[in-house]
């Protein structure tokens, strides 16, 4: 007898797979039928990797030809499974660009010491200053800082309701919105965690908050070169970056780094530029005197060198350490030189976001791979 092929697919629409919920051909689980007069060869792919319902539907396919189109029919049933992907919940979502978010800044550091948070806090309130929309998260999971510079040590994120559903509300202070694990610890306590605890804290930082409507969301990064900076270019796709370093060769070195981090093939983080921080001291009773303590401009120099923007120098002022300290940053205090350096800064940062956005793709978050107990980077 030769069987026909559309009779095998009437009789195989008398079987329901367990847990399709649609019969055989409607569910798509057959795949192909061959005849060969009076035998048969069916391909059929489940979803489900249970054996026995692997064995049951090749034993149903069997009966149902049998019964239905020719009962000496010569059937062969091909099974394979096909476990669908998992989609990842919309919190755990990796390198989604944040609703409502325009610019986000990495500030990053080849080494600790050099003012990489007193940077950070100071351009968050300048911008703030110029009309803009600005968020900064800290990211130093180890030793975060922003509390204590926005003067909201004792503030804790409150839970709000957006859409269905709850998401933490960043403290806000002179204009900026925050969010840093410093909220979540004791001042006395240390925060202990491995590299998946510390992206899993930083994670529902970035994506279980309520920022609103964002021109700037600044990254405080922690110093160096690891496992957090792979974490945040993981999570989310950074407008640009901005290193800060002091004059001398040993933070210039590191500061070297930091920026081949970001320019690496594989990363390729459009480096927004270098800040000389502690560029100078000038006393307050001398204040047209410049002493170059620390070396006379080593990160102009490196800038040059290799071939990143300059955005500016800030100098080594008694007040700008003063008001971190007491959580008002210095560049609030007006007409002052330590305003006009910070603004002059921030319009550089701006100017360079707006020609990265002009003349560059979006960047693309990275995609991270362990290998060997490495971190291995790639597209």
């Amino acid at each position: 007898m030769k069987l026909n092929k559309s009779d095998i697919l009437k009789a195989l629409e008398t079987i329901t797979v367990a847990g399709e919920g649609k019969n055989m051909v409607e569910s798509g689980a057959v795949r192909n039928v061959i005849t060969f007069g009076d035998e048969v060869v069916v391909d059929i792919v489940l979803s489900t990797p249970a054996l026995h319902i692997r064995k049951r539907a090749e034993v149903d396919v069997m009966k149902a030809i049998h019964e239905h189109v020719y009962e000496k029919a010569k059937v062969k049933v091909n099974s394979k499974v096909e476990t669908p992907e998992k989609e990842a919940p919309k919190n755990e979502i990796k390198g989604k660009q944040i609703p409502g978010i325009k610019n986000i800044i990495a500030v990053a550091s080849g080494k600790g010491g050099v003012g990489k948070s007193t940077v950070t806090s100071n351009l968050a309130v300048t911008l703030a200053k110029m009309g803009f929309k600005v968020g900064l998260l800290d990211a130093d999971i180890y030793g975060p800082s922003a509390p204590i510079m926005f003067d909201v040590e004792r503030e804790r994120p409150l839970s709000v309701k957006v859409g269905d559903k709850s998401k933490m509300k960043p403290i806000e202070n002179y204009g900026v919105k925050i969010l840093s694990i410093g909220f979540f610890t004791q001042p006395n306590q240390a925060v202990v965690w491995r590299g998946p605890m510390a992206a899993k804290a930083l994670n529902q930082m970035i994506f279980d908050a309520a920022w609103g409507e964002l021109d700037f969301m600044l990254i405080d990064l922690p110093p160096g070169t690891g496992d957090i900076h792979l974490s945040i270019m993981q999570s989310l796709p950074i407008t640009g970056a901005v290193v800060v370093s002091t004059p001398q060769n040993v933070a210039l070195a590191d500061a070297r780094k930091g920026v081949a981090m970001f320019q690496q093939e594989s990363i390729n983080v459009p480096v927004l530029g270098i800040i000389e921080n502690m560029a100078y001291f000038t006393p307050e009773e001398l204040p047209n005197n410049k002493y170059y303590i620390f070396g006379k401009e080593g990160a102009k120099n490196l800038a040059e060198d290799i071939e990143v923007p300059f955005l500016g120098e800030i100098p080594l002022v008694q007040s700008i350490r003063e008001a971190g300290d007491v959580g008002r940053p210095a560049a609030l205090q007006t007409a002052t030189p330590v305003e006009k350096a910070f603004e002059e800064l921030t319009k550089k940062v701006v100017q360079e976001v707006v020609g990265r956005n002009e003349n560059l793709p979006p960047t693309e978050a990275i995609k991270i791979t362990t290998m060997a107990g490495c971190s291995a980077v790639k597209k």
